[in-house]
């Protein structure tokens, strides 16, 4: 695992600038200790993951041929895993299936900006110094205010993976993941927005080296495609400690999910700007359109969406 810089690097989102704020609120983080340490399990091999995670991975005999033994079949499914192995890249930019698949095989997440509005302390305001933002659920502001960001309910689920050690789960680590509002605003920056904190909270990963938050569905503004940006520290411990970072990345939302929510009622500034940026043309995915930070998504307008993105490190 390589640590990745704190600071902006250059290629960021096309907002108006902000002032810093630099607020500072009451520490206590350092009462939470990570009582967990790096799970180390045997995992599947490549070939034997990448079956797994591919859409249709059951394998039946071509048409016209005689009924499949056992050995045949196994040799058919060997045989779909050794394709999907050997050029997964052939469908990876349209299934996100194949995206996760992937990752879990050792392709490390891109590093990326934190952009202008982290919040971490590199750029202003710190929220990792605040009480309260240990937290699964981060729609609404913590401390001083208790604003509720409105929005379509999204719950993301990101599995972290420890390349180093063979893509087992990267148990006790800390994420703090923060994003915009339905109308394209970060709290701590935005006028307005400067004394809340919503859409910004930090959990540590399970023993499956999973974390979740509950949060909306992040709008769109102009100069960037739809968006969520995470941190990865090693422990709780360090998640407040300069140079600690493990990873520094974004998640793309999904084309279809982004045109489902943003004709709903709320997300109307989000409907404009949508069209004017695409995967290919974003500052931050368009190296590569997203591939390795496309998330799988499923859900609804009215009954929520879900997220989900595997994060090798």
């Amino acid at each position: 695992m390589t640590t990745a810089p704190r600071t902006p690097d250059g290629h960021q989102p096309r907002h108006e600038p902000h002032p810093n704020h630099d607020r500072g609120l009451e520490f206590d983080l350092s009462t939470l200790v990570s009582r967990r340490s790096l799970g180390m399990f045997l995992g599947a091999g490549t070939a034997a993951a990448l079956a797994a995670c591919t859409p249709g991975g059951s394998s039946s005999a071509p048409s016209g041929s005689p009924s499949p033994s056992s050995a045949s079949a196994a040799a058919t499914a060997t045989a779909s895993a050794t394709a999907t192995t050997t050029a997964p890249s052939a469908s990876a930019t349209s299934t996100p299936t194949v995206t996760r698949a992937i990752a879990e095989c050792g392709v490390e997440i891109p590093q990326e900006t934190a952009g202008p509005y982290p919040g971490d302390g590199s750029n202003g305001p710190n929220v990792l110094e605040a009480s309260g933002v240990v937290r699964q659920d981060i729609t609404s502001s913590f401390g001083t205010s208790t604003t509720t960001a409105d929005g379509v309910p999204l719950t993301v689920t990101l599995t972290l993976l420890d390349n180093a050690n063979g893509c087992v789960p990267l148990t006790g680590a800390a994420v703090y993941a923060w994003h915009c509002d339905k109308e394209g605003r970060y709290s701590l920056y935005d006028s307005g927005l400067e004394n809340e904190n919503f859409l910004r909270g930090v959990q540590e990963a399970d023993a499956n080296g999973q974390v979740t938050f509950k949060t909306i569905y992040p709008g769109a503004y102009n100069g960037r495609w739809p968006h969520i940006h995470f941190e990865v520290f090693e422990s709780m411990n360090n998640a407040t400690a300069a140079g600690q970072v493990l990873a520094v990345s974004q998640i793309a939302m999904t084309d279809a999910a982004c045109r489902e929510v943003y004709a709903s009622t709320g997300y109307e500034t989000s409907a404009r700007n949508f069209p004017n940026t695409t995967l290919r043309s974003d500052n931050v995915f368009g190296e590569d359109g997203g591939i390795y930070q496309l998330a799988t998504m499923s859900g609804s307008v009215s009954g929520g969406y879900t997220a989900g993105l595997n994060v090798t490190i």
